[in-house]
């Protein structure tokens, strides 16, 4: 089912500072950059951008995404082992969607599905 860990999320107060300055420390340009997310392809894996302010509730920190084919199929099976949906399916851009949900643990469990990325 899972693909593996494909995506770390870095929560930066400026999305545009924190691409420079990522872009130069990881001697990559990003492949998706927008005002929203800003996302790189590092040895396979994503690093990814994101705006982190009070009114988000993030500053700083990090979130991880495992990797699915399906993102729907993916979001069902954690549902039906007992999982709990956090948000709904989000479209991010880019043919990339995102959800989250919460383990019987109380820990944040994020999957992705990104054509970017192989199996």
């Amino acid at each position: 089912m899972l693909q593996g860990l494909r995506t770390a999320i870095y929560f930066v107060p400026d999305v545009a500072q924190g691409r420079d300055w990522y872009a130069r420390t990881l001697g990559v340009q990003p492949y998706f950059d927008e005002p929203f997310y800003v996302g790189f392809n590092v040895g396979g894996f994503e690093l990814g951008l994101h705006p982190g302010a009070p009114e988000t509730g993030h500053q700083g920190g990090v979130e991880v995404y495992w990797g699915v084919a399906e993102i729907q199929a993916g979001l069902d099976h954690f549902l039906a082992a007992g999982a709990s949906k956090l948000q709904e399916i989000q479209d991010v851009g880019g043919g990339i969607k995102v959800v989250q949900v919460l383990d019987p643990f109380g820990n944040r469990f994020g999957l992705i599905e990104n054509p970017h990325f192989g199996k």
